[in-house]
C-alpha cells in the first residue's frame, strides 16, 4: 500500500521537548472505516470514531510507529483537523498537489483555515492555521 508523507501545521511536543510533525498515512480499507465501529468507546461516544480510524491508517508520526488513539488524542486541535483533511483527499480516489512526495515539486499550500467539529459538544469551529504560534 502507498504512505503518504505528511507535515503537521503545528505538531506533537512530547515530554522530553521534542516536536515531532513529519509523518505517513495510508489509504484507508473497508475494515479500517468498520471495525471501529465496534470499539466501545465509539459505541459510548460516536465522537472518538475519528480518533480510532486516524490511528489505523496513520502509520507513523515521528518516532511513533504505530500510532495508537492516545498519541493522536495528544495532537492540537489544528494538527487533527489537518489529519482528517488529509484521510478525506487520499480516500477520495485522487492525489492531490499537495501529496507530492519529497524531492519533487513543492506542496500546494494549505487553506488557512480548516472546519471541524468538537468532538465533546458538537459545535462547528473554525481554525485559523495562520495564526504565529511561535509566542504561544
Amino acid at each position: 500500500m502507498n504512505e503518504l508523507p505528511f507535515m503537521l501545521p503545528v505538531g506533537l511536543l512530547t515530554s522530553d521537548g521534542h516536536l515531532h510533525r513529519q509523518g505517513l498515512m495510508r489509504p484507508a480499507t473497508a475494515l479500517d472505516e468498520i471495525e471501529p465501529l465496534g470499539d466501545p468507546r465509539v459505541q459510548r461516544n460516536e465522537a472518538y470514531y475519528p480518533l480510532l480510524l486516524l490511528a489505523r491508517v496513520t502509520t507513523r508520526l515521528g518516532p511513533f510507529a504505530p500510532v495508537t488513539p492516545d498519541v493522536l488524542a495528544a495532537l492540537p486541535a489544528a494538527d487533527f483537523a489537518h489529519l482528517q483533511q488529509l484521510y478525506a483527499h487520499l480516500n477520495s480516489g485522487h492525489v492531490p498537489a499537495a501529496f507530492t512526495p519529497p524531492n519533487h515539486a513543492p506542496a500546494a499550500p494549505l487553506p488557512d483555515t480548516v472546519e471541524t467539529e468538537c468532538p465533546h459538544c458538537g459545535a462547528v469551529l473554525e481554525l485559523d492555521l495562520s495564526a504565529d504560534l511561535a509566542g504561544a
